[in-house]
């Protein structure tokens, strides 16, 4: 515990990274539900490939169903936005795909949201229409939210709550939340699982799964994405999302992480010791200012760029120390407080990677900061984006990884898509694909990436990367050096293959966040006069 915490602390702050004013103290052998949560989750591993197994038939009703709300939306769009210039049909596009992916339901909300992380990747209009799939799906009408609790809790509402808001604060794609007090006056957040949720979720797999080995080979970029590994990643996710006991444990895991590395400038809501079921999970209520009030942040006195630190710094060391990170980073989910402390909510989905995949994911951060490109290039063999008989030395050669990189922002249009193309030719190739950890792993930092243009645009990128790799060298250097087999220290930091990445001068001192979206944002407005012209 860190000297700025009064006396006398929480006890449960010894093994959680919690408030230090909380509503109740967790004691582990008292959790009623907690004794439950590794045979659930056991169990519910081994339901995933039933829900996921190849299909002959398709289930026709489902899939006939969403090819109708699709080709409505795209129809609407063809006939009413397209005609309307570039700038509305793009927003058009997105629109009617927000609104028909809210009425196909949890799955497609979900996949929403996923696009909603992808800033940089998917088009802007894209991204900021589904960002509003985060918490602000319709929300179910609160009779039914009210059964729900009376079920699951065996008895009325008012046993439980002297006071229950009807208006959910958030409502997304697998339940909604509610602010309440308990019978004692406590302040909490409820969250309650949607009705029907399980089996829609169910049936929407059973579609995915069957249409998603038929794109594999037929359209470039989802070969490398691994479309059957997506709809996997969406069954672990989704199907343990539905079980908020599990969820609960994972809170109380992602506290213990941080407590372990000592990073308490992230907090992790206490779950209620008694008031969690499979759809009702009662929490402690955190407040503070949401992700993007940038303006509030600064001018309360936070320092934004140390908080976006904190948030990478805590899942960069949850999955590359412990194995355990935050799986779905993004606006919605974190909140900083008033003493600028980052809050962290929703842990239904939490990544969690074998030892083999921990130590693999440790290697390859490790080279990258020391510029050892063929380190990297095993490490990625070893989470499984390339064939594990991949003869790593021509594939370098081959793939021209050890060439110098070319300027984008000096490319013609032709140029970027031909560079595109042939680099995703020869990946594919290689049978290259992007492993369902790496997707969690690369969501996050897209995520992590993007915030830095709100909360540290002027903070030189060179200079935090140096700062990064010196901490976890210096302060995990002999645990580092004994996970990956060779030693580790600040003066093996080598920022010239990052700065290649980038197709910079290896001379460049630095380099801010703003300047690296200016070059980005010329970039891809080359690839647009491309499309467009």
């Amino acid at each position: 515990m860190t000297e700025d915490f009064q006396e006398p602390s929480p006890t449960d702050l010894v093994f959680g990274s919690f408030s230090v004013a909380p509503p109740w103290v967790l004691v582990p052998g008292r959790l009623e539900w907690l004794p439950a949560t590794p045979p659930l989750r056991e169990v519910t591993r081994r339901r995933i490939p039933d829900l996921i197994r190849s299909r002959r038939l398709p289930p026709a009703r489902r899939v006939l169903g969403t090819g109708f709300r699709l080709g409505t939306a795209l129809l609407l769009w063809r006939q009413i936005d397209r005609p309307k210039g570039r700038e509305a049909s793009r927003k058009g596009l997105s629109r009617r795909l927000r609104r028909a992916f809210e009425i196909l339901g949890p799955t497609y909300i979900k996949l929403g949201q996923i696009i909603s992380s992808g800033e940089g990747i998917f088009p802007k209009e894209l991204v900021d229409e589904f960002s509003q799939l985060r918490d602000r799906v319709p929300a179910e009408p609160f009779a039914i939210v009210k059964r729900t609790i009376e079920e699951d809790f065996g008895g009325p509402l008012d046993a439980f709550f002297s006071e229950f808001d009807t208006t959910p604060v958030a409502a997304a794609s697998i339940a909604q939340l509610y602010f309440a007090k308990l019978r004692n006056g406590t302040p909490v957040a409820v969250k309650v699982q949607r009705s029907r949720v399980a089996t829609l979720v169910r049936r929407d797999l059973a579609a995915m799964s069957w249409i998603t080995p038929h794109l594999v080979g037929r359209i470039p970029v989802s070969a490398l994405a691994n479309p059957p590994a997506l709809v996997e990643l969406f069954a672990e996710t989704i199907v343990e999302e539905l079980d908020f006991r599990l969820e609960a444990a994972n809170m109380l895991d992602i506290a213990r992480v941080l407590a372990a590395t000592e990073q308490r400038a992230m907090v992790v809501p206490r779950p209620h010791p008694n008031l969690v079921t499979r759809r009702v999970l009662v929490m402690e209520r955190l407040d503070g200012f949401r992700w993007d009030d940038v303006t509030g942040m600064r001018e309360a006195g936070i320092d934004t760029p140390a908080v976006v630190r904190a948030a990478l710094v805590g899942f960069l060391e949850g999955a590359m120390l412990h194995g355990v990170f935050h799986g779905d980073l993004h606006g919605g989910n974190l909140f900083v407080q008033p003493d600028g402390k980052v809050a962290l909510l929703d842990f239904g989905i939490t990544g969690r990677l074998s030892e083999r995949k921990r130590l693999a994911f440790l290697r390859l951060l490790m080279a990258a900061s020391m510029n050892d490109l063929r380190s990297q290039v095993v490490a990625l063999t070893e989470l499984g984006a390339l064939p594990e008989n991949t003869d790593i030395d021509a594939a370098i050669e081959e793939l021209g990884l050890d060439q110098p990189t070319p300027d984008p922002t000096q490319m013609t249009p032709e140029q970027l898509v031909s560079e595109i193309q042939g680099l995703t030719k020869a990946l594919l190739g290689y049978g290259a694909r992007l492993p369902k950890e790496l997707m969690l792993f690369v969501k996050n930092m897209i995520f992590i990436d993007s915030s830095l243009a709100n909360l540290a645009p002027d903070i030189d990128l060179f200079a935090e990367i140096t700062y990064l790799a010196s901490y976890f060298m210096t302060r995990y250097g002999a645990k580092i050096s004994t996970d990956i087999g060779r030693p580790v220290g600040a003066e093996l930091i080598d920022l010239s293959g990052f700065k290649a990445s980038l197709g910079v001068d290896a001379d460049l001192d630095n380099l801010t966040y703003s300047e690296l979206k200016a070059r980005r944002d010329l970039i891809r407005k080359r690839m647009e006069q491309r499309r467009t012209g």
